[in-house]
């Protein structure tokens, strides 16, 4: 049980235990959210590195029928049975989620990206936590339309306990070893080119 804890404190990934969520990366929220296109290219390569890996993905979209449905470039590469759920809570723990999870046993850590940072992302952490799980937010898929607002959320998210990954860090976490099964696919994943830091000046001291 005390090794248990320790490594559930040091926020160690481990493949058989953990989920993605994707949170609401819609079309209608491209033209206004800092850095989108950053961060629709991290969820994109996390589902990719998912589906490698064959870890659940779970993708919200908030209020569809006003903000539209998940961009075109990540429902590409979503898993065929990885389900889209609507919501109006702001959080992705909705009873449907819940049920999803349920399902699930083994999960006990999420990766968590989307938007937005301070709303959305954070009650989603917050309700995460306080039902036992553990919170990885992946700070380079993850953002809001101001980036005050962006920095407190995601700090506001360690403060009850989330810890802050970037893509290549959670991956390489999951791997362990270059011997691993499906290495050379992860790491072919992480080589690709890619938006760093979102685009956004002196972002390693504003998280």
């Amino acid at each position: 049980m005390a090794a248990a804890v320790a490594a559930r404190s040091l926020g160690k990934l481990k493949q058989q235990n953990v989920a993605l969520f994707v949170c609401d990366l819609q079309e209608r929220f491209r033209p206004v959210i800092t850095g989108f296109p950053s961060v629709v290219d991290t969820a994109r390569r996390m589902i990719r590195g998912a589906s490698v890996l064959g870890l659940p993905v779970i993708t919200t979209e908030q209020y569809p029928k006003a903000l539209g449905s998940t961009v075109q470039e990540l429902k590409d590469v979503l898993p065929a049975d990885s389900p889209i759920v609507a919501k109006t809570l702001f959080s992705m723990l909705t009873p449907e989620v819940r049920e999803l999870l349920k399902q699930k046993p083994a999960v006990s850590q999420v990766l968590l990206c989307g938007i937005e940072a301070h709303v959305c992302v954070l009650q989603t952490t917050l309700d995460l936590i306080e039902s036992g799980f553990e919170v990885h937010i992946l700070v380079d898929g993850t953002s809001s339309q101001r980036l005050h607002d962006r920095a407190i959320g995601l700090h506001r998210a360690t403060q009850s306990g989330a810890f802050l990954v970037s893509s290549e860090m959670a991956l390489f976490q999951l791997m362990e070893n270059a011997k691993a099964d499906r290495f050379k696919e992860i790491s072919k994943l992480v080589q690709e080119p890619r938006m760093d830091s979102l685009g956004l000046p002196g972002i390693t001291s504003a998280l």
